[in-house]
């Protein structure tokens, strides 16, 4: 056993806070059956009291303890999908507690894939309460080093453990009405849902419950920003008077000031692409202008992100 990791499960056992690595982003961590420790986490990113967390275990048995109704739909998904990037929303049990899911029925259950972050689960032994590891409603952490960046002082322990391998948060499916609904997108698509099940999963409706990523505006740099269409880029650049950082999929313009290009291909592009904002954010321009991704499935959840950062 790692002593690091050793040392972030007692931590965690003392109310504290550790930031860890899981596959999507990094995560923010609390004992999610302890009130103070959570009411802790809550105050260190300056997240909304009513805004539920995602609570992550080692593995499906112990998160199901979690849930008063485990559909068979859950436990199709759980097989195929977890440890991975997807959080189900089930009907919350007795353990649930409304400072974990902002008073709401539901309880957001993930079990993540990455190698330290179930190190630490496992010798932690219970749910860990686990938001993205930065200031709510900013540009998500996917290094230890940007969680220091946001969040020094105000945690603990970092775990180091690499760059996130998918870089944008798990998808959340809603299981805890009749029909699956999708709240957010991530890696694990739609699609490939559907598939497990067998039926078709609905879009979120304005009356959806509370949950990570819902906001119009999240996920924000501090420079503005906006979501150009790509036929719209050069002309866009063209009329800038003021300093302009890019982020495309094309060779750099001479007439701007900062530019990085983007891979083409939609999982690349995710991995890269809260660093990049990152880098964007920190060049010092006045505006930021992002070239929109194409319009089509697999580039759903990057758009999503793309679109809640430009509000």
């Amino acid at each position: 056993m790692n002593p690091e990791v050793r040392r972030a499960a007692q931590i965690l056992r003392a109310g504290g806070l550790v930031a860890f690595p899981t596959e999507t982003v990094y995560g923010l961590g609390a004992d999610a059956a302890s009130a103070v420790a959570v009411a802790r986490l809550y105050a260190a990113k300056g997240r909304p009291a009513d805004h539920p967390v995602i609570v992550h275990f080692a593995g499906a048995e112990r998160a199901f303890e979690w849930a008063r109704e485990v559909p068979a739909a859950a436990r199709q998904l759980a097989a195929k999908f977890w440890p991975g990037p997807l959080t189900m929303i089930l009907k919350r049990s007795a353990r649930a507690k409304d400072f974990v899911t902002g008073g709401q029925d539901g309880v957001g259950l993930r079990v993540p894939s990455h190698p330290v972050a179930q190190a630490l689960l496992r010798e932690f032994g219970a749910g860990v309460a686990a938001p993205s590891a930065n200031l709510f409603g900013t540009v998500s952490p996917t290094t230890a080093a940007h969680v220091r960046q946001d969040l020094q002082g105000k945690v603990d322990l970092v775990l180091e453990g690499g760059a996130s391998e998918v870089g944008i948060e798990s998808t959340i499916i809603d299981l805890s009405a009749a029909k699956p609904v999708l709240l957010r997108p991530g890696k694990v698509s739609a699609q490939e849902i559907e598939s497990i099940l067998q039926q078709r999963v609905s879009l979120r409706t304005a009356d959806a419950p509370r949950h990570s990523g819902g906001l119009a505006r999240h996920y924000a740099p501090r420079t503005r920003m906006r979501l150009v269409p790509a036929h719209q880029l050069d002309a866009e650049i063209a009329k800038r008077a003021a300093s302009v950082a890019v982020l495309a999929f094309s060779r750099p313009d001479e007439r701007v000031d900062y530019w990085i290009r983007m891979p083409r291909q939609p999982q690349a592009y995710a991995q890269r692409l809260y660093a990049a904002l990152r880098e964007l954010d920190g060049a010092g321009c006045e505006t930021m202008l992002i070239e929109a991704p194409p319009d089509t499935p697999e580039w759903t959840a990057v758009t999503d992100r793309l679109s809640r950062a430009a509000g």
